[in-house]
């Protein structure tokens, strides 16, 4: 018996992850081109070229030209992006205060150990 099925569609955010993953895998700045080729091949060429273009507007690459096109860099690492992301959700609310305070009272003891030392630290190097 065959399997007619269509292959399984990747969400916009799972092809962002995986651009991003073969960018740092890069040794320095990659095409569109070779990001395609990292990823299989399955890829069109104008997707790969249209999740590169969201992920620049988002700030999480950085493009230069290459002769006729562009060579793309991750702009941060994997800890970057999430507190890039963190800090859109908490611009985006008015109340930034119950949505801290939110955040806060759900994090696990480890988790609130750690933020503790690191805003400690922050302060400790005039950051406050």
């Amino acid at each position: 018996m065959t399997d007619h099925r269509r292959p399984r569609r990747r969400g916009q955010g799972e092809l962002e992850v995986q651009v991003l993953a073969a960018l740092r895998e890069a040794d320095g700045p990659a095409t569109a081109g070779w990001v395609q080729e990292r990823l299989g091949g399955d890829l069109a060429y104008t997707t790969v070229i249209t999740i590169l273009t969201r992920l620049l507007a988002k700030g999480a690459v950085t493009r230069e030209r290459a002769g006729r096109s562009f060579a793309w860099t991750p702009a941060s690492d994997e800890a970057g992006l999430a507190a890039r992301k963190m800090r859109k959700v908490l611009d985006a609310e008015q109340n930034r205060e119950a949505v801290l305070a939110s955040f806060v009272t759900a994090l696990d003891p480890e988790d609130e150990r750690l933020l503790r030392e690191l805003l400690g630290r922050a302060k400790d190097e005039g950051g406050d």
